[in-house]
């Protein structure tokens, strides 16, 4: 099985290391899915923002939205165990 090494705060390319300084100062902690993604700068980026919009203030309940990371997370970790993933 091949195995991608998280990208640590002390390896991370100044770039990368701007993100990772904004993800903690707006979530606390820079989780490891990030760690992977950076590796390529611009989707860390990309998912960054887009992790941004979907959390911003909008019409749905915050409930809503954790309810459906969580849905997401758990069909992931289900899809893994059957091989699927």
């Amino acid at each position: 099985m091949i195995r991608i090494e998280p990208v640590q705060n002390e390896s991370a390319t100044p770039d990368v290391r701007r993100i990772f300084d904004a993800i903690e100062m707006n979530q606390g902690a820079v989780s490891n899915f990030s760690r992977l993604l950076a590796h390529r700068p611009a989707i860390l980026r990309a998912y960054n923002q887009l992790y941004g919009a979907v959390w911003a203030d909008s019409a749905l309940p915050s409930t809503l939205k954790e309810l459906a990371l969580a849905s997401g997370r758990v069909d992931g970790q289900h899809r893994r165990e059957l091989g699927a993933v």
